[in-house]
């Protein structure tokens, strides 16, 4: 059994994933290196590579982590509830992550636009099998009448093109839309009218 790490060994940990996650969604995984990390974790390298023995060491543990995240709110979709309010609660959620974990958004979008090389089998694995559950959910209730009839999965992909652009696009958003708006909050009311009206039987 390995043993319990102390405090500072926690703390130190996750600095440097805290560290790791700002420079790999900045510059994506083959532009970030072991120096930058050591650099705004503040700590050595040595000192780094104590606790994570190489750069894919510390990009896996980000993105294991990230998983669970990114499928928290499609897990939260209540198979026995009001389909249209389940539906917009996803998107809510959606959002909050994007006004929330906005460098995690981004740092899934370049895994992503690589390839995918070191998240394929979860991909292919576990979000496949919840999409494939979710969307399952999402027939029966259209064939009951309670929502428009829609491809189930490509209403999900819909809803993560609509929601994480505003993390991945951040800086796109506020240039367009100019001072003094709140990008999330305004986007909350115009996709819960979207998809309200979509999804009207």
């Amino acid at each position: 059994m390995p043993r319990p790490r102390t405090r500072i060994q926690q703390k130190n940990s996750e600095t440097i994933l805290d560290a790791a996650l700002e420079v790999f969604s900045a510059h994506g995984f083959r532009g970030a290196t072991l120096d930058q990390i050591a650099e705004v974790a503040g700590l050595s390298k040595p000192n780094l590579l104590y606790y994570f023995p190489s750069k894919e060491a510390i990009h896996q543990a980000l993105l294991t982590e990230l998983l669970d995240t990114w499928l928290d709110p499609l897990r939260a979709m209540d198979p026995e509830g009001e389909p249209r309010a389940e539906i917009l609660a996803y998107v809510r959620r959606k959002l909050d992550l994007s006004r929330d974990y906005p460098r995690e958004s981004r740092l899934f979008a370049n895994e992503i636009l690589q390839g995918a090389p070191r998240m394929r089998a979860a991909i292919e694995g576990e979000l496949k099998a919840l999409v494939d559950e979710k969307a399952a959910v999402m027939t029966r209730w259209m064939e009951e009448g309670r929502i428009a009839r829609l491809d189930p999965r490509h209403l999900i992909f819909s809803i993560w093109a609509l929601t994480q652009h505003y993390a991945d696009f951040d800086v796109q958003v506020r240039a367009v839309l100019g001072e003094g708006h709140d990008p999330i909050a305004e986007a909350e009311g115009f996709l819960e009218t979207l998809y309200a009206r979509l999804l009207t039987a």
